[in-house]
C-alpha cells in the first residue's frame, strides 16, 4: 500500500493526469487531417517527465522527439525513469533540454506541444506573445503548434475536486482566484488509505487565459490561423475524450479543450 512516504508524485501525476497515447493519437489524425502529411519530430514544450516526448518516439520508428524544461531535478526523473523503458535506438531519438521555452534553439520541428495548460505560466500578453512568437520560429512551414486549455464557471470557484485512482486520491485545489487581473492559484495533492497526505504535491501560479484571447494572441504571433477542438459528452454530461473542431462551446461548469495553431 503506498503512503505518503513511499509514493513518488511523479509518478502519480501522470496516473492521475496524462494521457500520452491518446494524445499522440489525437495529434496524429489532427496533423494529416490539417497537413495531409504524418508528423514526425515533436517538440514537448514545459515537458516536466517527458511523458509525452518518449511515447511520441516510441509510437514509430521514424520519429524523434525533444523535451524542453527548466527544472532540472524533473528532468533527471524523466531520463532514470522514463527514458529507461525505452530501448536503446527509441533513446537516441529523445533529447531533453534544460532551457527557457521561449528562448531554446533545437531546431525546426512538425510541431511543438504544450499541454497540462503549462503556458498559462506567462501572465501577460507581451509574456505570452513573445512564447507564442518563439514556437512559431521552432515550426516547419506547415508546421502546428498545439495547445490545451481549461475554463467554464466553476474554473473561477475557490474548491476542490477529488478524483479515487487504485491506491491514492487525487486532489485538484483552485485555492484563489483573483476575477481583476485572471490570476489563479492551484494545487496538487495526494491522499491515501492510511491517511497520510502529500500536500500541494505540485503548485501553478497561472493565469486563466481565455480561448479568444489565446487565438487573437496566436493571430498576432504571425499564425495563420487557428482551430477548437471541443470535447463532446457522454450520456451522463461528462467529457467523453473525443474533441472535434467547432466555432461554439457548450456554457458548463468546466471544459477541456484544444486550440491547434498552423504556421
Amino acid at each position: 500500500m503506498q503512503t505518503a512516504a513511499t509514493a513518488d508524485p511523479h509518478q502519480l501525476y501522470e496516473r492521475a493526469v496524462q494521457s500520452p497515447e491518446a494524445e499522440v493519437a489525437f495529434i496524429d489524425r489532427t496533423f494529416r487531417t490539417l497537413r495531409g502529411r504524418s508528423p514526425e519530430v515533436l517538440r514537448e514544450d514545459f515537458c516536466g517527465t517527458a511523458f509525452l516526448a518518449c511515447t511520441w518516439a516510441r509510437s514509430r520508428r521514424t520519429r524523434r522527439a525533444i523535451g524542453v524544461d527548466l527544472d532540472a531535478g524533473t528532468l533527471a526523473w524523466a531520463i532514470a525513469h522514463n527514458l529507461s523503458w525505452l530501448t536503446p535506438e527509441e533513446r537516441t531519438r529523445v533529447e531533453l533540454i534544460r532551457d527557457d521555452v521561449t528562448r531554446v534553439r533545437a531546431g525546426e520541428v512538425d510541431l511543438v506541444a504544450a499541454f497540462n495548460f503549462s503556458y498559462f505560466i506567462f501572465k501577460t500578453r507581451a509574456r505570452l506573445l513573445e512564447y507564442f512568437r518563439a514556437a512559431r520560429r521552432a515550426l516547419v512551414s506547415d508546421g502546428v503548434l498545439y495547445l490545451d486549455c481549461y475554463g467554464g464557471y466553476e474554473a473561477q470557484d475557490v474548491m476542490e475536486e477529488p478524483r479515487k485512482f487504485a491506491g491514492f486520491t487525487y486532489v485538484w485545489d483552485q485555492a484563489a482566484f483573483n476575477p481583476i487581473t485572471s490570476e489563479t492559484l492551484c494545487h496538487i495533492h495526494f491522499r491515501f488509505p492510511d491517511g497520510t497526505a502529500l500536500n500541494r504535491a505540485f503548485t501553478y501560479d497561472w493565469r486563466l487565459w481565455s480561448i479568444a484571447e489565446i487565438r487573437e494572441l496566436l493571430l498576432e504571433a504571425g499564425f495563420a490561423r487557428s482551430t477548437v477542438y471541443w470535447e463532446g459528452s457522454d450520456r451522463k454530461g461528462e467529457g467523453n475524450g473525443i474533441f472535434r473542431p467547432t466555432s461554439r462551446g457548450e456554457v458548463c461548469a468546466g471544459w477541456v479543450a484544444y486550440v491547434i495553431a498552423e504556421r
